[in-house]
């Protein structure tokens, strides 16, 4: 790819070699092109989710599971998008955007998608930090700085060839799958409810609301929507109509593999919490207090696992949030930092957080509405380019946009119900 993620020579020789694997038929073409929609699904299963799923698991059990299956709908639509206008364009949407749009408009993009990468980076950094504290018993701050230097030792692999990097991030995106699928055994899941939560939509109160919001800003994460097209824009540059068909195919099966793991891994995240938490300890809200309360409810093992899979999960997701912050960057305002300064710069919040006292798991929860809020921007921007047939031809089916546009809908009029709701606006069928 090009400055903003993986220009090695290594990384070159790699994508020359997949693309000419890739143009075999049948699913063997399929194994080069795997790795964009896995490492944006990394987003998927941040901290910010643990955050989430923990307290709406805790407090309002099994009944906010249909949220996490929504969000996860939504973030197949989006990605599937997002993948498919780089592969026909050649291009990144916050590319296009500064080439198509007036440029007061792309600043206000661009400053609000760096808002949102900074909220992201808060929560993964913040999420890594607490788990190697409270795993290896050191200093909050300690853990900070083991966090800021494992990210960054992650993120130099990236300059000798990105395709090492997605295996690294593949690897620890297994270790939280294997840890979740531990947890759900051993927590006494009540499967009937569960069930019934996941089709059942209905939010109980006021605050039910706000933790959906931060479920689905911890899902579908804005600086996701924008990495993904420009992991596809160059990885394998299609020489004709019927080969850029097979590699939106290819797209699209690796988007619903990927993240429907990510979905699974967050159902689990909240039927834990909902087993464990929910009938005699609704008000855990905190990762530690999380993390604390497992031991004597599950045994030692199973709060072990718990942490390994909550640092897997911060050390991962800080790469990728970092390397997508450097690319909305480049993308809008075609200008680039070096790697150290933008990850010095994104560390910073979290040390404020933490030196100023603030609740760092509530600090979590709030930076994903943040990013739900955020989240209009990718989205509506990548309605239009892909509504756009000049430009995208007939990539973009009309079910799957009518989809999307459907999903953004869905969004926005939540994001409006939280705005009304923090405004004291009664809203119906619901209690404050």
């Amino acid at each position: 790819m090009r400055d903003t993620v993986g220009h090695g020579t290594k990384h070159d020789e790699l994508i020359q070699a997949g693309t000419k694997q890739g143009r075999r038929r049948g699913m063997g073409g399929l194994v080069p092109f795997v790795g964009p929609a896995m490492v944006v699904s990394v987003a998927y299963i941040d901290p910010g989710n643990f955050a989430t799923n923990i307290e709406g698991g805790a407090r309002y059990g099994y009944t906010l599971l249909w949220v996490v299956l929504m969000a996860n709908i939504v973030a197949m639509l989006f990605q599937s998008l997002s993948a498919r206008l780089g592969i026909v364009t050649g291009k990144n949407l916050a590319e296009l955007c500064r080439a198509h749009f007036p440029r007061p408009l792309v600043w206000v993009m661009w400053v609000v998608s760096e808002l949102a990468a900074m909220a992201t980076d808060l929560a993964e950094f913040l999420g890594g930090a607490i788990g190697l504290s409270l795993l290896f018993h050191i200093p909050l701050m300690a853990g900070m700085v083991v966090t800021g230097v494992a990210t960054y030792v992650l993120l130099m692999l990236e300059q000798r060839g990105f395709r090492r990097l997605e295996i690294i991030i593949g690897s620890l995106v297994g270790v939280v799958g294997v840890c979740y699928l531990l947890e759900v055994f051993i927590a006494p899941v009540d499967w009937a409810a569960a069930g019934f939560g996941l089709v059942s939509p209905r939010l109980p109160d006021g605050f039910a609301l706000t933790i959906a919001m931060a479920i689905i800003g911890a899902t579908v994460m804005p600086h996701a929507l924008f990495l993904h097209s420009e992991l596809t824009a160059r990885r394998m540059p299609p020489r004709g109509d019927i080969e850029r068909r097979r590699l939106v195919k290819y797209s699209d099966i690796e988007v619903v593999v990927a993240l429907g793991v990510a979905g699974l891994i967050n159902i689990a995240m909240v039927l834990m919490a909902a087993a464990a938490f929910h009938p005699g300890h609704a008000d855990v809200a905190k990762i530690e207090t999380a993390y604390r309360t497992l031991l004597p409810l599950l045994g030692g093992a199973a709060a072990t696992v718990f942490l390994v899979s909550l640092v897997a999960s911060g050390l991962s997701s800080s790469v990728v949030g970092t390397l997508a912050g450097q690319m909305i960057m480049q993308g809008f305002v075609d200008f680039r930092i070096p790697i150290w300064v933008r990850r010095l710069a994104t560390m910073l919040p979290a040390f404020v957080v933490v030196w100023m006292g603030f609740d760092v798991t509530r600090a979590l929860v709030m930076s994903q509405v943040a990013l739900s809020v955020a989240l209009p921007v990718p989205m509506v921007a990548l309605l239009w380019f892909s509504t756009r047939r000049q430009l995208m031809g007939p990539a973009c089916g009309r079910i799957l946009l009518a989809a999307a546009i459907l999903a953004a809908v869905v969004v926005l009029a939540l994001n409006v119900a939280l705005l009304l709701n923090t405004a004291g606006v009664p809203l119906p069928g619901m209690k404050p």
